[in-house]
């Protein structure tokens, strides 16, 4: 049985210090292209696999990091995690999953994990921290990333999007159309993202001097149902939307659901758009129009930050932003009459 490589055999074959093959395959950001690359090929054809229990007890590390989520079952996390974990294992950590089901005593047990050293860090996309009297400040210093979500004054590097400009744009896209009476399904307000999301609507309203009546702002979680439910109470408004602007496609979903048991045509009768772009809402019947969003790019960007966090680099920078697209699709058309 072959001998299993070690960073000394790596350093051999490329001509470097072992040292500086440490430091490449540890994702410190010190070592430069092109060495960066010839020592990662190499790595890679002599199947080199750290000795984890080995570095741990020299580092101090685990070489592990946290990804913590509202839900784990939500498709929505999955090409995160694609991009987190592709950079992790680059750079020769292994990734956590967290689910907290919004539960407050299960966000401390994982903030008490990364302190107490079973993770070196996290990237957390419960938009908030513990909610316990002095935990905040506790928890300052700790190397963690919020990703997608926003947590004010928190100090914490962020991977975000900007919900405010993606909204307004699927909103004017339905005012585009034709469509006066216009719903928004929101996220759990009063977290940030969800705000953000909701001020987007109102200013394209505003700016299009389109009145929001009473009931057209129902606050939503996220869930499946929770779109069924809410598309069941605007409707029974004596004066219904013609279009709804869904804070994520899972509620939209919901929503396009419930119309059809009511029997509306999606889009003849109503337009929906919603946000994220799931893999499913191509799938969806009828496609649906959505926000997309980077979520694979935001998850290599989001553990990039982590590791420049871990690195001798100094602070990560306070916030990246990343891009978004309005994927128009069959979910959306001119109404058929307005009243």
């Amino acid at each position: 049985m072959n001998s299993r490589a070690k960073i000394k055999d790596i350093a051999a074959s490329v001509g470097v210090s072992p040292a500086t093959v440490s430091r490449a395959l540890t994702g410190s950001g010190l070592v430069a292209e092109p060495t960066l690359s010839r020592i990662r090929e190499a790595a890679q054809k002599m199947h080199y696999r750290p000795n984890v229990s080995a570095r741990n007890l020299r580092t101090q590390r685990s070489m592990a990091v946290l990804m913590v989520v509202r839900d784990v079952g939500n498709p929505f996390y999955l090409e995160i995690l694609k991009g987190v974990e592709t950079t992790a294992r680059e750079a020769g950590y292994s990734v956590l999953m967290g689910n907290t089901e919004n539960n407050p005593e299960r966000e401390v047990e994982y903030f008490d994990m990364l302190r107490d050293g079973h993770a070196d860090g996290m990237i957390l996309m419960t938009g908030k921290l513990p909610d316990r009297a002095g935990y905040s400040e506790q928890v300052r210093g700790l190397p963690v990333v919020v990703a997608l979500e926003e947590i004010a004054e928190s100090g914490l590097p962020h991977v975000m999007i900007d919900n405010e400009a993606a909204s307004r744009r699927a909103v004017e896209h339905l005012i585009g159309l034709g469509h006066r009476r216009i719903a928004h399904i929101t996220g759990p307000v009063p977290e940030i993202m969800s705000l953000r999301r909701q001020d987007g609507y109102r200013r394209a309203m505003a700016a299009a001097r389109l009145p929001i009546p009473e009931g057209y702002e129902p606050v939503g979680d996220y869930l499946l149902h929770t779109g069924e439910r809410l598309c069941r109470d605007l409707f029974s408004l004596a004066e219904p939307p013609t279009a709804v602007f869904v804070a994520n496609d899972e509620m939209a979903f919901g929503a396009i659901n419930e119309l059809r048991r009511m029997g509306l045509d999606v889009p003849g009768d109503v337009s929906v758009v919603g946000f994220d772009d799931l893999f499913l809402s191509q799938a969806f019947h009828p496609p649906l129009t959505t926000v997309s969003q980077p979520r694979m790019a935001i998850g290599q960007q989001a553990m990039e930050l982590l590791l420049r966090v871990f690195s001798d680099e100094g602070v990560a920078p306070s916030a990246v932003e990343m891009p978004t697209e309005l994927k128009l699709r069959g979910s959306t058309a001119a109404p058929r009459a307005q009243s």
